[in-house]
């Protein structure tokens, strides 16, 4: 017999354990929930679509960290702790076998953040998920995109562009495949093909999906192993939700990797020159920037096109004053996690891409707009 909604929630959704955190959680028109003593809510909301952010035949498991990643990447950027989350879906059916192991994917991240479902929504429709999550901060300590100031240090997390190229080989293989054959194991698309910012890579992906080739001729062990690290990447983000909260005490601004450095960081010199009513902007030192060492063949072109506006990262960029660089040293090795001085932040307005002599590299990079 066919679940019906309420049986569904309650057999994926709703946990014997009933809410941690929360006052009150699934089962009620509204879930309950209250910040610590001295706190501030941080909310944020994330949509995934079908054919527009991931594709047709990605792994249920890894959709289910997915979703709840990239929010959990905004609570990130703001310092805040995780508390809880809701969860709103439309389903083309109840496919058992599938809510089994998207549910798996995302409690596990969930329960690896203590970030708990209080509610949520479900219907029968094209595939669509909708999570807002819930976090807590001091309202002082917020990473706010406006606090930037001129002489900041930019600072990356991780490594960049290997997301934008597991779609780019999928999209494009000709054009980014060492071998020129398609990845049939390639999935989730929320990134743009970075080479040509004209060119949408969210756009009709089921289409392009059911109808990707699926040569599998023979390549080399080597781009086995970088495209299935750089699927990994692009499937199963990990939110630097540790790094957020030390960030808390040495960072100015900070922004979660979603849309492309260039345009994240665009983001923040905007917010920030506006509430300083002065220009701002940024020089990268290129040589600086932690590109993924999978894009290590790719043409420079490519490799700066892919790490500056592919998008999917989900990685932090923040800007720190010169005095936090002996405590960022420290936080890299209590993290075990690469951070990365790319920049400065300058009076100027506009970014500029350095070469290792200072010469500048003209670029064109852009975030991703999706009516763009």
């Amino acid at each position: 017999m066919a679940l019906g909604e309420f049986e569904l929630i309650r057999a994926y959704f709703e946990r014997s354990a009933g809410p941690r955190r929360a006052l009150l959680g699934i089962g009620d028109d509204c879930a309950l929930i209250q910040p610590a003593p001295g706190q501030s809510l941080a909310i944020s909301t994330d949509m995934l679509v079908e054919g527009r952010h991931f594709f047709a035949d990605v792994d249920p498991a890894a959709l289910g960290h997915k979703a709840l990643a990239v929010n959990l990447s905004d609570l990130a950027a703001m310092g805040a702790r995780p508390l809880g989350f809701t969860l709103a879906m439309a389903l083309p059916q109840a496919d058992e076998r599938w809510l089994a192991a998207f549910s798996g994917g995302l409690f596990a991240l969930a329960d690896a953040h203590d970030c708990e479902l209080i509610g949520g929504d479900t219907t029968r429709g094209p595939l669509n998920l909708c999570i807002t999550v819930f976090g807590e901060v001091p309202p002082d300590a917020a990473l706010r995109r406006d606090g930037a100031r001129v002489g900041d240090d930019l600072w990356v997390s991780g490594t960049l562009g290997a997301p934008a190229w597991a779609v780019a080989c999928r999209l494009q293989p000709e054009a980014f495949s060492m071998s020129g054959v398609d990845d049939p194991g390639a999935r989730s698309p929320d990134s743009t093909v970075a080479a040509n910012p004209d060119v949408d890579a969210r756009a009709d992906v089921g289409v392009q999906a059911s109808t990707a080739s699926t040569n599998t001729c023979a390549r080399p062990s080597t781009e086995h192993a970088a495209l299935a690290a750089a699927r990994l990447r692009l499937e199963r983000p990990q939110p630097r939700v540790a790094l957020g909260l030390a960030l808390r005490a040495l960072a100015n601004a900070a922004i979660d990797l979603s849309d492309g450095l260039i345009g994240d960081l665009g983001h923040v010199l905007s917010r920030s020159a506006t509430a300083r009513a002065a220009p701002m902007g940024a020089l990268i030192d290129w040589p600086s920037v932690p590109v993924d060492t999978a894009l290590d063949h790719l043409p420079d072109t490519q490799r700066i096109a892919l790490a500056l506006s592919g998008g999917d990262d989900y990685e932090l960029l923040f800007c720190a004053p010169v005095s936090a660089r002996p405590a960022l040293a420290v936080l890299r090795g209590s993290l075990g996690l690469t951070l990365t001085r790319i920049g400065t932040v300058t009076g100027e307005s506009g970014v500029q891409l350095l070469d290792a002599h200072g010469d500048r590299i003209d670029f064109h990079a852009a975030a991703f707009d999706h009516f763009r």
